[in-house]
C-alpha cells in the first residue's frame, strides 16, 4: 500500500477531476500533519535506535536474499532448512500453493524494488541484469494467473518503476531500456487468454507456454475463482497498459472488477468468497476481509488512487460500509453470510485479514483500525507469530505462520498515520521473534506450528517483497531512502508503481455504472481528507486509550461480549432458545423445540444420535436461524468432547554444535510415558539401539545408558520398545518410521497409543518421527557423532552463551542444519507398531470423518473432524468459541495391528462447507417462500 491513498485532500475539498498528482501530495500532507500531532505528546525512539533497528533489517535481508542467491538461484524459492531452491516437479506437491511457482526465478523478480528501497542499488542493477540474462517466461507450466500477476507481473513493473527513476538520476542503471518492462508486456499477453470467458473474470490457472484448454494446457477446466484472484489485477494491467500503451489490459481488468461489481448481493453490498467464473454464481456465500476477498477491496480503493476514476472510490466506499456494518465487530472482524449478514458465517478469522487496519489507514478510519490491529498484536504477544487461522477466544485454528508481512504492512501504516512510537515497539518485536524463532542458518523458516516452535521448510518469495520493506520504511527517515516514497503506491504484494502513471495514456473510457445502485449517507462519499483534529483529537494519549481495553483481551476466556448475539428480547417474553449444551434427546420438550426448529433425530444402529435440519420446515425464519445456530453449537460441542482426548503435538530440537536449537522437528506424542507437558524437558544426547527395532532386550545397554534411544518403527508395539529401551536404561526415547521417504508433507502425525495392558511402568517421555525428519538426526550423528537433542512440549529459546561460541558454519555443514517439521494437520493413533496404514489400507490416505455423516447433519455424540491447515478456506460456523486449540487434530483409532488387512476407515462424509451452503440455502428458500416470491 502507498500512504498516498484515498484520494482526500487535507481540510480542504480537492475536487473529484483533479489530476492525481495533485491529490496524492495532499493526502501526504495529511499524514504529516497526523504525525505532528502525536509526536508532540508521546515519548519517541531516539534516531540511534531506529538506525540501529534499520540496519538489523538490512541484515536479516541480506541473510535471506544472500542465501536464495548462493543455494537456491535460478530456482523459484529457498528451502532454508535443507539449503536449497524449491524447484517445481522436483519436489513433493504442496497443492495450490504450489501454483505461484513457474521455473522463472520468482524470488529475484519478487525483491527487485526491495532492493532499491533498502538502498542496494548495486545489487539492484546485478539482479536486473540477471532477470534479463536468466529468466525464462515460456516454460510448460501451469501457474496461478493471480499470484503471477501480483508477484511476477508486478515485481517486473516494480523493477521497472525504479530503474527508470535511478536511470534519471544518472548514476545507476545508464544502459537500461525498458527490458524488464518488455519482459512484463510479454508476461501479460501470456496471462490474456484466462480472460477468454463469457464473464470477464480469468480463469484460475494458465500454462505458460500453452495457455488455455489445449490438450497441453493441462488446464482450463476450472469453473471457480475467488474473488481476490479475480478482483487483485487492475493495478498491475493498468500500469502495464500505461506504461506501454497497450490498451487491452487495463479494459481486460476493468471488464473483471464491472463483473464481480454487479454480482454483488445488492440487498447487503456484499461479496462471496468464490464465483462461478461462467455463470457468476456465487459458489461460497461467506463474506469477510480475509483470505480470498481482500485484495479485491484493496485494489478497488487503490485504483482510484492510482487511476483518479472516481468510480472505484465509490464501489469501495460502498463495500466498506457493509463491512462495518457487518463484518466489523470490534476489535473482530468475523465472516457473514452475504443473503444474511447478521448471521456469523464462521467463528474463527484468518491470518491474512491482518492487511485491513492498513486499508483503513488509507480510507482515514482510525479508530478500528487501531482497536484490529492491537488485538492481532495480542495474539502475537501470546504464539510469538499470527497463526494461519485463530478462534474468536484467539486460539489457535490453524498453527502454521508462513512469515506473512501483512501485520508489519498495517503496523508501518499506523505509525505513518499517527506517528505514535508505540508502533516502532511493535515493529522491533516482529524483528526480535522472527530473529529468534524463525532464523535459520540458509534464511527464515517459516513456521509450521506456532506452539511448539517447528520450522517448515519454506521461505516464500513474498517474504523478501514485502516483510522487509515495511520494516525497513517503518524505522527509515525520509534522507534514508534514495527517492520520495510519496510519489508511488503500493500494489498488494508491496511493488511500487508511480502515481504519475495516473495521467499517461489515458485512453481507457471511465463510464461510471456505480451510482445508480449505491443508495448510501452523502457522508459515505467524502472527497477530503479527514481532519486531524477529529482523526486525533488533542489528548496526545488518544490511540493509547483504544488500545488499552484490548491489552487483556487475549487472555480472556470466552469474550462473548464481543460476539454479535441476537438479543433475547427479540421475541418479546420466549424463552430463551435451545442450547446445545443442554439437549437431552430423552427430554419430550426439548424433541419438540427441535421440530419447531426444522431439526430432526435420528437413532443409528451403533448407538448414536444424529441430527439433521432442513430449515425449510422450521415454522418460521426466527426458528430456522435458531435450528442453524443450535446445529453449530452441537457440531462445536461434539468437536471439544474430543478434543478433550486429544494430545498436542511435541517438538525435538537439537541443541548441540552447530545447530544450538535452530532446528525444531515436530513429534508425534505417546499416550503413556512421561507427559512433557507437566514435566521438565528431557535433555540428552542421542544413541541408536541393538537390535534396532527395541522389540527385544538391547544388546548395547551400556551405549544407551543416561542418552535418548533412537528406534526403527515396526514389528513389535510402542510401548513394548519402550519397555526395552527403558530396561536399558534409556531417558527418553525417539521412534523412528520404517517407511522410507515418509514424510510430515504427505502424512498425518502419528499419536503413539500403549498396548492394551497397563503402561504406567513406562516412565520416560517417547516420541515419533517420520522418516524424513528422522534422517535429520541420523545424518547428524553420522557426521559429527555427538548429537544432543531437546525433548519438550514445545520449542525452547536458544542458549545465546552457546550461540557465542558457535563457528562459522562451511558449505558440507549446512545440509545437516535443517530439516522437514512434522505437519500438526492430522493425527493418527496407533495401537500397534507395525506397518503404515498407507501400505495397508486400499485409500493410501484415508478420508477424515466430517462431524455430520449425512447432508446437514451432526452427532449428537463425539465426532470425528478434520481441517485441513494447507487451505485457505475452512469449514464456515463450525468452530466452537470456546475449544481447545488443536482444531485441526483428527484422531484415528486403531484396535488391530497396523498389518492388520481389515483396517476401517469409516465413511466418506460430506464436506462441511457444502453442508452450510445447503443450510443457508434452505433458510435463504423459507424467507422468500414467507413473502410469496417461491
Amino acid at each position: 500500500m502507498s500512504e498516498a491513498g484515498g484520494g482526500r485532500g487535507c481540510g480542504s475539498p480537492v475536487p473529484q477531476r483533479a489530476p492525481w498528482s495533485l491529490v496524492a501530495t495532499t493526502a501526504a500532507l495529511c499524514l504529516v500533519t497526523a504525525t505532528s500531532v502525536w509526536t508532540a505528546g508521546a515519548a519517541p525512539m531516539s534516531r540511534e535506535e531506529r538506525q540501529k533497528l534499520g540496519n538489523q533489517v538490512l541484515e536479516m535481508f541480506d541473510h535471506a536474499y544472500g542465501n536464495y542467491m548462493e543455494h537456491a538461484y535460478p530456482a523459484d524459492e529457498l528451502m532454508p532448512l535443507t539449503c536449497r531452491g524449491r524447484v517445481r516437479g522436483q519436489e513433493p506437491s504442496r497443492g495450490d500453493v504450489d501454483d505461484a511457482l513457474g521455473k522463472f526465478s520468482l524470488t529475484l523478480i519478487d525483491s527487485l524494488d526491495t532492493l532499491v528501497v533498502l538502498n542496494k542499488t548495486k545489487e539492484f542493477e546485478d539482479a536486473v541484469r540477471k532477470v534479463l540474462t536468466d529468466v525464462n517466461l515460456d516454460n510448460d507450466v501451469v501457474v496461478s494467473v493471480f499470484e503471477t500477476n501480483i508477484r511476477v507481473l508486478g515485481g517486473l513493473l516494480g523493477g521497472h518503476s525504479l530503474a527508470i527513476m535511478l536511470k534519471e538520476k544518472g548514476e545507476y542503471m545508464q544502459w537500461y531500456n525498458d527490458e524488464l518492462l518488455q519482459m512484463a508486456k510479454q508476461l501479460g499477453y501470456k496471462l490474456l487468454p484466462a480472460f477468454n470467458t463469457t464473464s470477464g473474470l480469468p480463469y484460475p490457472r494458465i500454462n505458460l507456454k500453452f495457455g488455455i484448454r489445449k490438450p497441453e494446457a493441462r488446464t482450463g477446466t476450472e469453473t471457480d475463482t475467488c474473488t481476490a484472484c479475480a478482483g487483485t489485477l487492475i493495478l498491475e494491467f493498468a500500469a502495464l497498459s500505461r506504461f506501454t500503451g497497450a490498451t487491452i489490459f487495463e479494459e481486460y481488468a476493468r471488464k473483471a472488477l464491472d463483473f464481480l461489481w454487479e454480482k454483488r448481493q445488492r440487498s447487503s453490498n456484499l461479496v462471496g468468497v468464490t464465483i462461478n467464473i461462467h455463470t457468476g454464481d456465487w459458489v461460497r456465500k461467506d463474506s469477510g476481509v480475509g483470505a480470498g476477498i481482500d485484495s479485491y477491496y484493496e485494489y478497488l480503493l487503490k485504483a482510484y488512487v492510482l487511476l483518479g476514476d472516481d468510480s472505484f472510490l465509490e464501489r469501495f466506499n460502498t463495500h466498506y460500509d457493509a463491512i462495518m456494518r457487518y463484518i466489523s465487530q470490534p476489535p473482530l472482524l468475523l465472516d457473514v453470510h452475504i443473503h444474511k449478514p447478521m448471521l456469523n458465517a464462521r467463528t474463527w478469522m484468518d491470518a491474512l485479514l491482518a492487511f485491513f487496519p492498513g486499508l483503513q489507514v488509507l480510507k482515514g478510519d482510525i479508530r478500528p483500525a487501531i482497536e484490529t490491529h492491537e488485538m492481532l498484536y495480542q495474539v502475537i504477544k501470546k504464539h510469538n507469530f499470527l497463526p494461519e487461522a485463530f478462534t474468536t477466544d484467539f486460539r489457535v485454528h490453524w498453527a502454521q505462520h508462513p512469515l506473512r508481512p501483512e501485520f508489519a504492512e498495517s503496523t508501518y501504516f499506523l505509525y505513518k498515520a499517527t506517528g505514535d512510537p508505540y508502533y516502532l515497539e511493535v515493529g522491533k518485536t516482529l524483528i526480535e521473534n522472527l530473529n529468534k524463532y524463525a532464523r535459520v542458518p540458509c534464511g527464515f523458516a517459516a513456521m509450521k506450528d506456532v506452539r511448539t516452535g517447528s520450522h517448515e521448510d519454506r521461505m516464500d518469495s513474498f517474504f523478501l517483497a514485502e516483510m522487509f520493506k515495511y520494516l525497513y520504511l517503518l524505522f527509515a527517515d525520509k534522507e534514508d531512502i534514495i527517492f520520495d516514497i510519496e510519489d508511488y503506491i503500493f500494489t498488494t504484494e508491496a511493488h511500487l508503481l508511480p502515481l504519475w502513471l495516473s495521467t499517461t495514456n489515458q485512453s481507457i473510457s471511465k463510464k461510471n455504472t456505480t451510482s445508480e445502485y449505491v443508495e448510501l449517507d452523502d457522508s459515505n462519499f467524502d472527497w477530503t481528507c479527514p481532519n486531524t483534529q477529529i482523526l486525533f483529537p488533542n489528548d496526545p494519549l488518544y490511540a493509547q486509550s483504544i488500545r488499552e481495553p484490548l491489552k487483556n483481551v487475549v487472555d480472556k476466556s470466552c469474550p462473548r461480549g464481543i460476539i454479535r448475539v441476537r438479543e433475547e428480547s427479540f421475541r418479546s417474553g420466549a424463552k430463551p432458545p435451545l442450547r446445545a449444551r443442554d439437549f437431552m434427546a430423552t427430554n419430550p420438550e426439548h424433541l419438540e423445540i427441535l421440530k419447531k426448529m426444522g431439526v430432526s433425530l435420528i437413532h443409528l444402529k451403533d448407538g448414536r444420535v444424529q441430527l439433521v435440519q432442513h430449515a425449510i420446515q422450521a415454522a418460521s425464519s426466527v426458528d430456522a436461524e435458531d435450528g442453524l445456530r443450535f446445529m453449530q453449537e452441537m457440531i462445536e460441542l461434539s468437536s471439544q468432547q474430543q478434543k478433550e482426548q486429544q494430545l498436542p503435538p511435541r517438538a525435538v530440537q537439537i541443541v548441540s554444535h552447530p545447530f544450538f536449537g535452530r532446528v525444531v522437528l515436530t513429534a508425534g506424542p505417546a499416550q503413556f510415558g512421561l507427559d512433557l507437558s507437566k514435566h521438565k524437558e528431557t535433555r540428552g544426547f542421542v544413541a541408536s539401539s541393538k537390535p534396532y527395532n527395541g522389540c527385544s532386550e538391547l544388546t548395547n545397554p551400556e551405549a544407551v545408558m543416561g542418552k535418548i534411544a533412537l528406534i526403527q518403527r515396526g514389528q513389535c508395539m510402542f510401548a513394548e520398545k519402550a519397555r526395552n529401551i527403558q530396561n536399558a536404561g534409556a531417558i527418553g526415547g525417539i521412534v523412528i518410521d520404517d517407511n522410507e521417504g515418509s514424510s510430515s508433507d504427505t502424512a498425518p502425525l502419528f499419536q503413539m497409543a500403549g498396548d492394551g495392558k497397563d503402561t504406567d511402568d513406562i516412565k520416560i517421555p517417547m516420541l515419533f518421527l517420520f522418516s524424513k525428519e528422522g534422517s535429520i538426526i541420523l545424518d547428524a550423528i553420522r557426521e559429527y557423532e555427538e548429537v544432543e537433542v531437546l525433548l519438550s512440549d514445545k520449542a525452547k529459546d536458544r542458549d545465546p552463551e552457546m550461540e557465542n561460541e558457535e563457528q562459522p558454519f562451511s558449505e558440507n555443514d549446512s545440509q545437516y542444519q535443517s530439516a522437514e517439521q512434522l505437519a500438526p494437520g492430522s493425527q493418527e493413533v496407533d495401537l500397534v507398531d507395525g506397518e503404515s496404514p498407507e501400505e495397508n489400507s486400499p485409500n493410501s490416505h484415508p478420508e477424515p470423518l466430517s462431524p455430520a455423516a449425512t447432508d446437514n447433519a451432526a452427532g449428537a455424540s463425539p465426532s470425528e473432524q478434520n481441517s485441513d491447515p494447507t487451505e485457505n478456506q475452512g469449514p464456515a460456523g463450525l468452530d466452537g468459541e470456546c475449544t481447545d486449540l488443536d482444531n485441526q487434530v483428527q484422531e484415528q483409532s486403531e484396535t488391530e495391528e497396523d498389518s492388520s488387512p481389515n483396517v476401517s476407515w469409516g465413511k466418506k462424509a460430506q464436506p462441511i462447507d457444502s453442508i452450510l451452503a445447503d443450510w443457508n440455502e434452505d433458510i435463504e428458500a423459507f424467507e422468500m417462500m414467507e413473502k410469496g416470491e417461491l
